[in-house]
């Protein structure tokens, strides 16, 4: 972690406990959640160190009491900044409500647990962690043995423990699919985002069964992998159109990349959606900054960040609280003017 700002006094991690105590930070979260697996010598060797550290498990509550800033940290790693601009929009506004102070720190997508550790900032009261990062493997474990109040946006592993907020992927993406397949689609392209991010694979999920439902055979050179970058998009798009049997339709895992595909479609020659109709996912801003306006599903992510901030505040106010752990968000699919029947079959 960070070096300790100060805020009156520096803030006692449970860290700096399990260093005090000789002992790994898991142990002292097991001590301090009162779990029977510990030894009874162990406990009272971490049960010292919390008295002479004076540890709070929940800092965020006592800088509450002291009249303190309280600040939530929106740590994220995705590379589109539309993306971002939508998490910020819920994110700014809820924080003024309830009288919070927002930290944005970006880090790499491919960013390592031990790299991450140290991003951390122990004068942080709660994290917003928003994928890919909510997917990177033991970050729930991290945040837990740190003392983080954490809600992670896009479910990744829903443990029970933290909270999670997101919509359901899977049933978004067969939607669509079964979406284009109505239009008279048969076939129908789709590039999928990073195959390490479970909003990909819950995507790609969706989009398999929306064809077997249909009884539409699934050709895989037509699905293709991206990196939910508008140029990934592009290229992806250029390969699928140079292909001996193209798509009558495409379909991108996030809008960023469907945007891309726009673009390659005009590389072409060709238009959308007469020759080939694309549709995204996120109804971030740019689908309808790009002509034509993106079909897409519309994910609330404005939504997620502000149900974010509020559950945060509720958790660091009253830290014993029983509250329900998972959360999902109602989505739509957005009919604009990327997507007709096709004009060849």
């Amino acid at each position: 972690m960070t070096d300790k700002k100060e805020r009156g006094k520096p803030s006692i991690t449970l860290i700096d406990v399990a260093k005090h105590a000789g002992v790994s930070p898991m142990t002292v979260s097991r001590v301090l959640n009162n779990l029977s697996i510990v030894k009874s010598a162990t406990k009272e060797k971490v049960l010292a160190s919390v008295a002479a550290l004076d540890y709070s498990p929940n800092q965020a509550a006592r800088s509450l009491a002291s009249g303190g800033t309280t600040q939530i940290c929106l740590l994220y790693g995705n590379p589109s900044s539309a993306y971002l601009g939508e998490l910020l929009v819920g994110a700014l506004e809820a924080v003024g409500k309830h009288g919070l102070q927002l930290i944005v720190n970006r880090v790499p997508s491919d960013i390592s647990i031990e790299e991450l550790q140290k991003n951390l900032d122990s004068s942080w009261d709660g994290l917003i962690i928003p994928a890919p990062i909510s997917d990177l493997e033991g970050i729930r474990r991290l945040v837990e043995e740190e003392g983080f109040p954490t809600v992670f946006l896009e479910c990744g592993e829903v443990s029970g423990r933290a909270h999670d907020i997101g919509i359901d992927d899977y049933q978004a993406s067969k939607d669509m699919t079964e979406y284009l397949i109505s239009l008279g689609h048969r076939r129908i392209a789709f590039i999928q985002g990073p195959p390490n991010h479970r909003t990909s694979t819950m995507r790609l999920s969706g989009f398999h069964d929306g064809l077997a439902d249909a009884d539409v055979e699934v050709d895989k050179e037509l699905i293709v992998e991206g990196a939910f970058t508008y140029r990934s998009g592009m290229q992806a798009g250029l390969n699928l159109l140079e292909a001996s049997n193209p798509p009558t339709a495409i379909f991108a895992g996030n809008d960023d990349m469907a945007a891309g595909v726009l673009a390659a479609v005009s590389e072409k020659g060709l238009k959308v959606p007469k020759d080939v109709s694309v549709v995204g996912f996120d109804d971030s801003p740019i689908a309808t900054t790009v002509w034509p306006h993106l079909t897409t599903i519309r994910q609330p992510l404005a939504e997620m960040t502000e149900y974010a901030v509020r559950l945060l505040s509720e958790v660091i106010k009253e830290p014993g609280k029983q509250m329900k752990k998972t959360h999902l968000l109602e989505y739509s699919l957005q009919m604009r003017d990327s997507a007709c029947p096709p004009t060849k079959t």
